[in-house]
């Protein structure tokens, strides 16, 4: 069984910045990719940033320039460098798994921007 861990979260002036990362363990017989998604207050679950197995990264438009998906070598951790924050970014980020045919969640962090 794979399972997802993420850390990092907080809370954040705007303008601030938070790391967040995201550690897999269990056996990954076939990753497609790994990513982040966000859920706003009553809102449903988006995606913010994906990186495929073959390292293409994927970007929604609003954090362009300033989020950074990364990974480690081994594909055991990845992590969402967030600079620029605002209040908006506010919400639950999830870590994402596409492998072993199904997807796999983490718990969630929560993200808070205050103004």
């Amino acid at each position: 069984q794979v399972q997802l861990v993420e850390s990092g979260g907080g809370l954040v002036q705007a303008g601030g910045s938070l790391r967040l990362s995201c550690a897999a363990s269990g056996s990954i017989f076939s990753l497609n990719a790994m990513g982040w998604y966000y859920q706003a207050p009553g809102k449903q679950r988006a995606v913010v940033a994906t990186i495929a197995s073959d390292d293409r990264r994927i970007y929604v438009d609003s954090v362009k320039g300033r989020f950074t998906i990364s990974r480690d070598n081994a594909w055991k951790t990845i992590y969402l460098q967030m600079n620029s924050l605002k209040p908006e970014d506010t919400g639950v980020y999830y870590c994402n798994l596409r492998g072993n045919w199904r997807d796999f969640w983490g718990q969630g962090t929560q993200v808070t921007v205050s103004s």
